[in-house]
């Protein structure tokens, strides 16, 4: 029944009033939004199905990438198309990922990670404010990015430990589903 109720979860986050000003409200986004919370929790599953140094990696490409990609949307600079999109097929394929326990080259992976983390990044940059709140939103964000990375890391290491890569398999399957519900409505 969670599995095909997940769908319904997966409306991203409603329309705050001066959601990006200061420091609690980019510390609150993350949690308020199912896109951005499925997509930073799986980087921390999916990194623990493949492997010790994915752990450290995949969720640093993640952090990193988003805070450039953050500067940049700031800045201006530059223009990324299809953002909601992107953060749509980042939930899609980071679940299909966990869902297939699939395991790609470390640079590939880093990579596709980091590319998601743009979408994030330059969206969220976008839409801040050029002031010190602005500033103080972004740091929030990246905080509050780094913990539902760490999360996703206890989940999966949690897995692991009592061996139900199962439940956590079925659980990546229901992250696609709420990732085909995002692009439908993106």
């Amino acid at each position: 029944m969670l599995v095909l109720s997940a769908p319904l979860l997966a409306g991203a986050h409603p329309a705050l009033p001066g959601h990006t000003h200061g420091f609690a409200s980019g510390l609150l986004h993350p949690l308020t939004g199912w896109d951005h919370l499925l997509a930073m929790t799986a980087v921390g599953v999916w990194a623990v199905g493949c492997g010790r140094r994915a752990m450290r990696l995949l969720p640093l490409a993640f952090v990193s990438t988003m805070i450039v990609g953050g500067m940049l949307g700031m800045a201006g600079l530059g223009r990324v198309p299809l953002i909601e999109q992107g953060i749509a097929a980042s939930v899609l394929i980071l679940g299909i990922f966990i869902a297939m326990a699939a395991q790609l080259p470390l640079p590939a992976g880093t990579f596709i990670v980091g590319m998601f983390a743009l979408f994030h990044g330059y969206a969220h940059g976008s839409e801040m404010p050029a002031t010190a709140s602005g500033w103080l939103y972004g740091v929030g964000f990246v905080l509050a990015t780094l913990g539902l990375q760490v999360l996703g890391i206890g989940l999966g290491l949690t897995a692991q430990r009592l061996n139900s890569w199962k439940l956590v398999r079925c659980a990546g399957a229901a992250i696609a589903v709420c990732g085909v519900y995002l692009l439908c409505t993106a």
